[in-house]
């Protein structure tokens, strides 16, 4: 399940927030601040890279509310902007560089947010450890796929490639999870929710 809600941004929030209401804007941000940097801290694996694009998001939501037509959910429009701001930030040539000098380099972690809600779980902070250590294309479909409720198709689209694509990479994904899950003690099947295509 999305962790963006499905309730639409009432009409009269959105209006005022266009014409320059800074009420109307903080009620947007207020609303959508924590699924937006709970997906940026999903996807990518710096924490102070995530909270910046964060803010990129909101800046960017508000904007351009004028270009929201409202043929869909507001919070639909908001998880869209900040998959792609997510995306290209991690498919920048500076991001594979920085990547590629963290790999060469012995004993560096990936940064992933400590703050832990009062019913998380053992499981819970394994499976987060164990998507952490997953590439950021794998994560980046694990989370889409699984959590968000995107389709191959559209994950495809998402990171340029196919459908076919995004199915390789969610089944070598889920592999890898189990065998981090594993090696911790933690007996899990990692399965899709639904088999959308």
């Amino acid at each position: 399940m999305s962790i963006f809600l499905d309730s639409d941004l009432p009409t009269e929030t959105l209006a005022r927030a266009r014409s320059g209401a800074v009420d109307a804007q903080e009620a947007i941000y207020r609303a959508y601040q924590r699924p937006v940097r709970t997906l940026a801290r999903r996807l990518v694996p710096s924490m102070a890279a995530a909270e910046d694009l964060a803010q990129d998001v909101f800046v960017e939501v508000l904007t351009k509310l004028d270009q929201y037509d409202g043929r869909g959910a507001f919070a639909g429009w908001v998880r869209s902007i900040t998959v792609n701001k997510c995306l290209m930030h991690l498919r920048s040539p500076w991001q594979r560089a920085r990547r590629w000098l963290d790999s060469a380099s012995e004993g560096v972690s990936v940064e992933w947010p400590e703050q832990r809600s009062a019913f998380a779980t053992g499981d819970t902070v394994d499976l987060e450890r164990a998507l952490a250590r997953l590439g950021d294309t794998a994560r980046a479909v694990v989370w889409l796929h699984d959590v968000e409720g995107y389709t191959h198709a559209e994950i495809g689209q998402l990171l340029g490639g196919t459908a076919s694509f995004s199915k390789s990479q969610l089944a070598r994904a889920h592999v890898r999870l189990r065998e981090l899950l594993e090696a911790d003690g933690v007996k899990a099947t990692c399965m899709p929710i639904s088999n959308s295509y």
